[in-house]
């Protein structure tokens, strides 16, 4: 016979609070925290004015996406009614142009997040590990545990290291994977540190990755690389590695991040396997036309975009540095900068002067905030309230 539930006999229920949702939560679930966007903006942008807060934490293009993409939404509102393509067809099709691959290796997601939490739960669960490093993407601890998978945090280089300080340990990342693995999760170039590795140091770690372990290269900031960084790409190396994967996304060098939209690259075999799992309608229809015609009509926009960032981002750098800050080495659309043990005041003053940055206490880094690389004008707005706060604080 089976156990009879104790019912509650009173007709009204007493309320439940999150202990006792959670008690009957998944076993991954139970230990998870709620993922932290470090600031509630909306609330920052009411308070101060669009165009007096300097918001430079959430590695956002500041120069837009692309007129033919601003078009694209446009023509897309009359529409609305109408569901969106379930498969997302005309942006596969120019993905698949674009990176030489064919549309069966593309799997579309709600940003590159929903994509990098998928392959945990696709791939891994109960007695499973996923390796990743100790500063990598928040997203890979959370698509873990979320899968009840167990995370085998590699510690990472460390923050003397002569030129990837805080960077992966890629031998060291090899070393840990076990039979149990199933997942190693990187990110290139990372973020929160904006460093990289490049092709050489990939392919020797891939050489050391049994063939059953699937590899996950995690690339949303790669259209931000100079070109002479050799900042690795794992789309080369496709072809002849069925278990591995790459995500990008369109909210960072697409200017794009108000509509979420990432796009795995893998073998046509695993993203069938994906596909199973996947939301339908998960690429709304606004989004898709953008996302086509960002790629295909305005080629000039997101290079003008990525020789702003760049120019910016080394001026930046440089003006901390001559402040006596350490800056982190980035191929990205932001830097990593050490304010020391005074950095929690730091931030909260630059905050009550309407310049958000991003702490970093979430990732264990508490001396460090991660600075967006803004406009010329915001860089020198968010200088001048930075060096107020300095001369104030005394640090």
């Amino acid at each position: 016979m089976s156990a009879v539930r104790d019912m509650d006999t009173d007709a009204t229920q007493p309320t439940r609070d999150e202990a006792w949702f959670a008690a009957r939560a998944s076993r991954g679930v139970q230990g998870l925290k709620a993922y932290d966007p470090g600031h509630d903006l909306v609330a920052f942008r009411r308070q101060f004015g669009e165009a007096n807060l300097v918001e430079l934490g959430s590695n956002e293009n500041p120069y837009g996406p692309s007129p033919d993409a601003r078009a694209a939404i446009l023509d897309q509102l009359h529409s609305l009614h109408r569901y969106p393509d379930p498969l997302g067809a005309d942006l596969k099709r120019a993905l698949a142009a674009k990176h030489g691959v064919d549309t069966k290796q593309i799997l579309l997601g709600n940003g590159s997040h929903e994509l990098l939490m998928q392959l945990a739960q696709v791939f891994a669960g109960a007695g499973d590990d996923v390796v990743f490093s100790r500063y990598g993407f928040a997203v890979f601890a959370l698509a873990t545990q979320a899968a009840g998978a167990t995370m085998r945090i590699v510690p990472a280089l460390p923050d003397d290291h002569p030129t990837m300080p805080l960077g992966h340990d890629l031998d060291a990342i090899a070393a840990a994977i076990t039979d149990c693995t199933k997942l190693v999760y990187l990110a290139n170039p990372n973020n929160p540190t904006g460093t990289w590795f490049g092709r050489a140091a990939f392919e020797a770690f891939l050489a050391k990755v049994p063939a059953d372990v699937i590899v996950v290269m995690d690339e949303a900031y790669a259209e931000l690389a100079d070109a002479a960084a050799d900042a690795a790409t794992a789309l080369p190396l496709l072809a002849s590695h069925s278990n591995l994967a790459l995500t990008r996304t369109f909210s960072k060098a697409y200017g794009l991040a108000g509509l979420r939209v990432g796009y795995l690259i893998a073998a046509p075999g695993l993203v069938a396997v994906m596909e199973r799992l996947r939301e339908s309608f998960n690429v709304n229809g606004p989004a898709l036309a953008a996302c086509e015609a960002a790629l295909g009509g305005d080629v000039a926009h997101l290079e003008w975009a990525r020789e702003r960032n760049a120019e910016q981002r080394k001026a930046l750098a440089e003006a901390f540095e001559r402040r006596g800050l350490r800056v982190m080495p980035s191929q990205t659309n932001f830097v990593l900068v050490r304010f020391g043990p005074q950095t929690a005041r730091i931030e909260a003053e630059l905050t009550k002067r309407g310049v958000v940055l991003r702490p970093m206490g979430g990732y264990g880094l508490p001396e460090y905030l991660r600075v967006t690389v803004g406009t010329v004008d915001e860089n020198r707005r968010l200088l001048a309230t930075i060096d107020a706060v300095l001369g104030e604080v005394g640090a």
